[in-house]
């Protein structure tokens, strides 16, 4: 981040936190926050392999294939490798991409070849933005188009409702979830109960289904088509989108109950209500068009349109939640700039509401609805930056595995080079659904990377410019201590740099003609942890004549306030006092120049970023009438 922001995203601070709570009750939660999008998956995946743009044929051979393909899929991307490996790799309690990253670089240092991992990493966060839009949109309008089975003349509505549920959706985020988080499993259970009941019931009439679990089947349907059943496979995996937030929601809950809640409700229930649903297509044919909701008798359509309408919802606010949680995580790692965040919750740390990031997902959400109108066009979007994504993962957990767990290369190199065949070969057959809707994600993902990666290369950059035009702040003590006139009040000065005197320093002497009593030279520090423990949150560096150095340290999950980290330190020079204390920042106008370090157009980027990026007063949670802005320009 920029200098007036006194960050830097380097250092390590020992640190945990962990969920509270019964594991039972944990479970019951998971099945809600992190099983939404999977659970939600058997409303459109089997309608899209036999129905959407490459349909099979509803017969006996390709019913079994498609379910063995689930099946397996299911047990190997899911139960295996996410469950039962990935979940391993947590940076202290937290998941996901950003952390996974962390965790490799703090075990590794920096070595050359972190730089593309680091890339890799950045590339996994821009598509899971890519992965937010959609989830949503597909979800939602897989769930109202269940209303098209309940009677004739539904099918006009089925945009708008869905439009409606969505902004109404949006809208409710500043709110918080803490209420509505408390109903997410208790419902999200009862739906799993309802759709595994829906499932026996098929598979009662027509058990002959469950010879699909042999992996033969599967075989037999390659054998039978290799292209068909490899395009095949871009329909299949939507049986697995939603695996990522296994990893990504694992601080939330715990690894125990993630995997309880999968192996002993949703799994089950889900693969019953697979299997119910070919049954059902066994039996009748036609009911492709719509299997999830015709497993219902008639009189029960409407109450599951309600229910999967419900737990699309929550399948929906649980990814809106990721977003808010990794565009925070984004932030403090130094990848965009700051952005105004609000908790919701005075229990939940992690229950926060970044503004931006919900409207802009809510535009989006809506285009993608309108312009793609039904959830099968929408599934075409679907699963290139979900498969990415899982790529990605896969290759982060073998560079984990060698480098951190010290595991022989050769078991490595067998269990994770097994995992990414598989990712690549449904990302593969998903980049064939490029022109029928894949680029949107990949765009949104493109996008989201240019931005990042402009960022954390313009801020870098910034702070070189700073730093060579710096004066080290032990000349300036000797020279400006004893010459300066001193007043008695404390003044705190926000800088990156670990050295060097902070521009708004030289300012306010050089205007001023003043020094304070008491001069702080305040760096915040973003340590590749989740969070730091209070003990371990600041470092006091005495400098002499009144100056002093204090770092504070947060992990990227960490809420930031400055002044009530200060207002807990009592060994430099006594306690802050609130109206005694003033704070400068630096505001750097940057000026585009063709000297090396970036292209032109993305230090015209950078700069427009810097511009919109919230003020460090707020982002600091520093007091308004207490804080001055000192300006400067700075040419990158």
């Amino acid at each position: 981040m920029s200098d007036e922001q006194g960050n830097e995203s380097s250092g390590e601070a020992p640190g945990n936190h962990g969920p509270h709570g019964s594991t039972a009750a944990l479970a019951i939660g998971a099945s809600g926050v992190v099983f939404g999008d999977i659970g939600t998956s058997p409303l459109y995946a089997v309608k899209e392999i036999f129905v959407g743009h490459h349909p099979l044929a509803v017969d006996r051979l390709h019913i079994y294939g498609a379910m063995s393909l689930i099946f397996w899929s299911l047990m190997i991307v899911v139960t295996i490798k996410y469950v039962t490996f990935i979940l391993r790799a947590d940076n202290k309690g937290e998941g996901g991409s950003l952390a996974l990253l962390a965790l490799i670089q703090r075990s590794s240092g920096q070595k050359k070849w972190t730089k593309g991992l680091t890339m890799l990493g950045i590339a996994a966060t821009a598509l899971f933005f890519g992965d937010a839009m959609i989830t949503p949109a597909v979800s939602v309008l897989s769930a109202v188009e269940g209303l098209e089975t309940v009677g004739k003349g539904f099918d006009e509505f089925v945009i708008p409702i869905s439009i409606v549920i969505l902004v109404g959706l949006f809208a409710i985020q500043s709110r918080g979830t803490e209420t509505v988080g408390r109903l997410f499993g208790p419902v999200m259970t009862f739906y799993f109960v309802v759709i595994a009941v829906l499932g026996v019931i098929q598979i009662s009439a027509n058990p002959a289904i469950l010879w699909a679990l042999n992996p033969m089947w599967a075989f037999k349907f390659i054998a039978h088509d290799l292209k068909l059943a490899f395009l095949a496979l871009g329909s299949v995996v939507l049986a697995v989108t939603g695996a990522e937030a296994l990893y990504a929601d694992m601080g939330h809950f715990g690894r125990r109950p993630i995997r309880l809640a999968w192996l002993f409700l949703v799994f089950p229930a889900l693969l019953l209500n697979y299997f119910g649903q070919s049954a059902l297509m066994l039996a009748h044919p036609a009911a492709a068009e719509n299997p999830f909701y015709l497993m219902a008798g008639e009189a029960w359509r409407l109450p599951l349109v309600i229910l999967a309408t419900v737990a699309t919802v929550i399948a929906s606010q649980a990814v809106i939640t990721g977003a808010f949680s990794v565009t925070q995580q984004a932030i403090q790692l130094g990848l965009i700039p700051r952005l105004r965040i609000d908790h919701t919750s005075e229990k939940a740390a992690g229950q926060i509401y970044v503004k931006l990031t919900n409207y802009a997902l809510m535009v989006l959400v809506i285009i993608l609805v309108i312009g793609f109108r039904s959830s099968s066009n929408l599934a075409a979007a679907y699963g290139i930056a979900v498969t990415g994504t899982m790529f990605i993962t896969a290759l982060m957990l073998g560079v984990l595995a060698v480098r951190v767990w010290n595991w022989p290369v050769p078991a490595v190199a067998g269990l994770v080079g097994g995992f990414m065949l598989i990712d690549g070969i449904f990302f593969a057959s998903n980049l064939t659904k490029f022109f029928d809707g894949g680029w949107f994600p990949l765009l949104i993902g493109a996008i989201a990377f240019t931005f990042l990666t402009t960022w954390a290369a313009g801020r870098k950059l910034m702070i070189q410019r700073l730093n060579e035009a710096s004066m080290p702040i032990g000349v300036f003590i000797k020279s400006a201590a004893a010459s300066a006139r001193r007043i008695p009040l404390t003044a705190v000065f926000m800088t990156s740099a670990r050295d060097g005197v902070p521009p708004a320093l030289l300012h306010n002497l050089k205007h001023n003609m003043v020094l304070h009593e008491r001069i702080v030279l305040l760096t915040v520090r973003i340590a590749d942890v989740p969070r730091v423990r209070e003990e371990h949150r600041s470092e006091v560096q005495p400098l002499g004549e009144g100056f002093y150095r204090i770092i504070l340290n947060y992990g990227f999950m960490d809420e930031i306030e400055v002044p009530a980290a200060l207002g807990r330190l009592e060994t430099c020079g006594g306690r802050f006092e609130p109206m005694k204390t003033s704070y400068f920042l630096s505001r750097q106008t940057l000026l585009v120049s063709d000297r090396p370090g970036m292209a032109i157009w993305r230090e015209h980027l950078f700069a427009w970023m810097l511009r919109n990026a919230e003020s460090a007063m707020e982002f600091f949670k520093l007091p308004t009438n207490r804080v001055v802005e000192l300006g400067s320009q700075v040419e990158i």
